[in-house]
């Protein structure tokens, strides 16, 4: 088996157990705008925000210092065991913090009520303690398990919000009986924290079930290889931190300046470039691993090349085919034609996203040459962009300044990691193939967008004919993948 096929077969078992949850997550968006009005929806999602913000602080970045130490150290099992008790710790003065000044936290942090905030800060806890015994499986390559405890988390909150926004609505309408319990709260609790307390169960479900595979860890702390992982760690919490406000900010800005009604229609139709963020996903997952494994072999750098063009390749195809069927998408996601507003979003979010999966691709070089502290600096650069475009375009366009302050941000992120990248760890990029099938698909993209939406016919069309270049164009590639 090729390299290429390896790397391929990799990630499409890891990314089957990424975008299956992400994908039934997805389809909740139906329900949730289904059962909730524009502002509530906004509620929603600023809890989901602030969940980014809290597990990329807390982690400190060791998951990929994990991967990192796990391969060049030779004590295994001291590894596992320094970064879960690190990660336990600051969990536990975390939630004890927050729970102890709820009420003040909640009103800093904008919630409108402090339940939303007891249930988050316990929702997060269990979500970081579970990254190491994630990260565990990925590195051993235990992709069968991995991918049972991820799909099990999202069926797991997938039923009881059916439970909760479905069939108790449903239930009291038809004098079904249900436990006292439920009934008198759900007539005085408003219905999105059910979704919340959904969130709560299958994270502490979760964690019970992956808690057995840290025990059988002898608890060995090791304060000197805890430092060698915070220094190659904390850089990369800092871009993670960047990285949610340029996934997020957006939307608390847009919250506070036109609206929640707004947010959360630009919050439901931002959805739909989700897609492309599976694709981004299911890559990283494969990746990462691969990448440091990998960095020791000889061709490494020209394996790293054909996996950026392939990245690019696939993509763009997926970018294409999202905008052709974009309606058809809306409509069976959205649900309320009042979230339509915001569907012109869509195009820039899934270019934004497509250069966000490149900037991964080329933060290869920062990571194998230890010089992390550049990922945080491009980072906190698309951050600082982000934060301006959004502020000064904000009042004049609305919710499409923060679209295009999303493009504008990955896509500068990525160039300035290129230029870096082939000074201190130069990979042969086929630059100029990666840009041709980006141009091609983006005006492909342009043509079905906005001249020939919902004519399904010519819109195909295109994507035949983006299908047949590729095919032309990478014919012994794909011989070469597909041969074994």
């Amino acid at each position: 088996m090729s390299t290429l096929q390896r790397f391929f077969k990799d990630t499409i078992i890891y990314g089957i157990a990424a975008v299956l949850p992400r994908a039934i997550n997805i389809l909740l968006t139906k329900l949730h705008t289904g059962t909730l009005k524009a502002d509530k929806y906004a509620d929603n999602t600023w809890y989901f925000v602030f969940a980014a913000y809290f597990i990329a602080f807390l982690t400190f970045g060791l998951e990929t210092a994990f991967f990192r130490f796990f391969s060049k150290e030779k004590e295994k099992g001291k590894i596992v065991s320094t970064a879960f008790i690190a990660l336990l710790i600051s969990i536990t003065t975390f939630v004890v913090i927050l729970l102890a000044f709820n009420t003040t936290i909640a009103t800093w942090l904008g919630f409108d009520n402090p339940t939303h905030l007891k249930i988050l800060t316990l929702v997060t806890a269990f979500d970081t303690l579970v990254v190491i015994p994630y990260a565990y499986l990925r590195v051993t390559n235990r992709p069968i398990k991995f991918a049972f405890y991820k799909i099990s988390n999202i069926l797991i909150y997938a039923f009881f919000n059916g439970f909760f926004l479905w069939f108790v609505p449903y239930a009291l309408k038809n004098n079904i009986s249900l436990p006292n319990i439920i009934t008198n709260s759900y007539r005085t609790t408003p219905t999105v924290v059910y979704i919340f307390i959904a969130n709560f169960i299958a994270s502490f479900v979760t964690f019970l079930m992956l808690l057995p595979s840290m025990l059988k860890f002898k608890f060995d702390f090791d304060k000197k290889m805890l430092r060698k992982m915070l220094v190659y760690g904390l850089p990369i919490m800092v871009g993670s931190l960047a990285y949610v406000t340029n996934e997020n900010l957006d939307k608390l800005l847009l919250g506070d300046m036109i609206g929640k009604e707004q947010m959360g229609i630009y919050a439901a139709c931002y959805k739909l470039g989700v897609f492309m963020t599976l694709y981004i996903m299911a890559f990283r997952l494969g990746a990462e691993p691969f990448f440091f494994n990998h960095a020791d072999k000889a061709n490494a750098k020209e394996t790293y090349a054909k996996i950026l063009t392939w990245f690019t390749i696939i993509g763009a195809l997926f970018m294409l085919i999202v905008i052709v069927y974009i309606n058809l998408f809306a409509s069976i996601l959205l649900g309320k034609p009042e979230y339509y507003e915001a569907l012109a979003i869509v195009p820039i979010i899934l270019l934004a996203n497509l250069f966000l999966g490149i900037y991964n691709n080329l933060s290869v070089w920062y990571k194998l040459t230890d010089k992390t502290k550049y990922g945080m600096y491009f980072s906190i650069f698309g951050a600082a962009l982000t934060i301006i475009f959004n502020i000064i375009f904000i009042p004049k366009i609305g919710f499409m300044a923060s679209a295009w302050a999303t493009l504008i941000a990955y896509s500068g992120m990525t160039f300035i990691s290129y230029f870096y990248g082939k000074k201190y760890y130069k990979v042969p990029y086929n630059v100029s193939k990666v840009f041709l099938y980006i141009i091609i698909s983006v005006g492909l993209s342009y043509l079905s967008y906005y001249h020939f939406k919902e004519n399904y016919i010519v819109s195909t069309l295109f994507i035949i004919v983006f299908l047949t270049f590729i095919v032309i164009n990478e014919k012994n590639e794909l011989k070469t993948i597909l041969s074994k």
